[in-house]
C-alpha cells in the first residue's frame, strides 16, 4: 500500500511540475522593438478589410441587427 502511495506521490507531483511549466511559458514580455514585427499584415487575421467591411453591411442589411458598427439596415436588404 505504502508503494502505491509513494508512487501516486512522485507521479502527481511530475504532473504537477508539467503544468506549471506548460502553464508559465505562454505568458511573454514583447520588447518596443519586437513589435514592428507583430504590426505586419501578414500577422493580421482578416487579409482583405474591404471584403469584411462589405460582409459586416451584408448581414446588417440583411438582419437588421448588427452589433454597433454603425451600419443603418432595415431587414430588407435594400441598403
Amino acid at each position: 500500500m505504502r508503494d502505491m502511495v509513494a508512487t501516486l506521490v512522485r507521479y502527481f507531483g511530475w504532473f504537477v511540475l508539467a503544468i506549471v511549466t506548460i502553464a508559465s511559458s505562454g505568458c511573454v514580455v514583447v520588447r518596443a522593438h519586437e513589435r514592428e514585427h507583430l504590426a505586419k499584415r501578414a500577422m493580421t487575421n482578416d487579409r482583405d478589410p474591404g471584403e469584411a467591411r462589405f460582409g459586416q453591411h451584408a448581414k446588417g442589411s440583411r438582419e437588421g441587427a448588427d452589433g454597433g458598427t454603425g451600419e443603418p439596415g432595415g431587414g430588407c436588404g435594400c441598403n
